[in-house]
């Protein structure tokens, strides 16, 4: 973040987000990673990580804050931005920690509050305007395609360059287990191969054997 770049946010709000960008890298909100626009401190973006054991667990959710020039007096506006299966994607959300209920925003919340109201939110079924109702199966689909659909995000790109690293490295993982998986089918069919030639051998060796004896008119004795 460059202060010097956002001379059009008022001072108040300025001050008050620098802060919260401060807390929030001494003391990070779980399973979120916030940064501000360099240029424009009042639009931050935010990646929700999905959480262990819950429908978005391995999803990556970006999104964006926009705070009002009087901040923290008033409420920002919250979207998401990255398909997910419970909001609507580009569409203003309405929780009470956002601009749709000015009247129970309290100033002393801060980003991080607003970040944890909004996953706590998230993996619950409550509905609101700007929720959508999808399968348990689309949501979990939509948790495995985030990622790539992240990756054609410029802003996405530049605001979390550590968490493209780890999208490059999850593919060169999966890229690497599915060459091993390939080798492991070329592997067993072979196997499979040289088994079914066996045991055709061993049928052609044992016929021969019992064929022998029997051409020749000799039969095993009776005990």
């Amino acid at each position: 973040m460059n202060p010097k770049r956002n001379k059009s946010a008022p001072t108040t709000a300025t001050q008050r987000l620098k802060q919260d960008y401060l807390r929030i890298k001494k003391d990070p909100v779980p399973y979120v990673y916030a940064e501000p626009l360099p240029f424009n401190i009042l639009e931050w973006h935010y990646v929700v990580k999905g959480p262990e054991k819950t429908l978005y667990e391995g999803g990556y959710y970006h999104g964006k804050l926009i705070f009002p020039r009087d901040f923290p007096f008033k409420p920002p506006s919250i979207y998401m931005i990255t398909p997910n299966g419970r909001f609507k994607c580009n569409t203003r959300l309405c929780l009470s920690i956002t601009d749709f209920h000015p009247d129970t925003w309290n100033p002393a919340w801060s980003v991080s509050t607003i970040l944890t109201g909004l996953l706590s939110f998230m993996v619950e079924k409550g509905h609101t305007v700007g929720s959508i109702k999808t399968s348990d199966h689309t949501k979990r689909q939509l948790s495995a395609q985030s990622l790539a659909f992240n990756l054609n995000d410029k802003v996405f790109c530049e605001l979390f360059p550590d968490v493209v690293k780890l999208s490059a490295w999850l593919q060169s993982t999966i890229s690497g287990m599915c060459s091993a998986l390939n080798v492991l089918q070329v592997v067993e069919f072979s196997l499979r191969w040289v088994a079914r030639a066996l045991t055709s051998l061993l049928a052609v060796i044992c016929t021969s054997v019992w064929a022998g004896p029997m051409s020749a008119g000799h039969f095993p004795d009776a005990v």
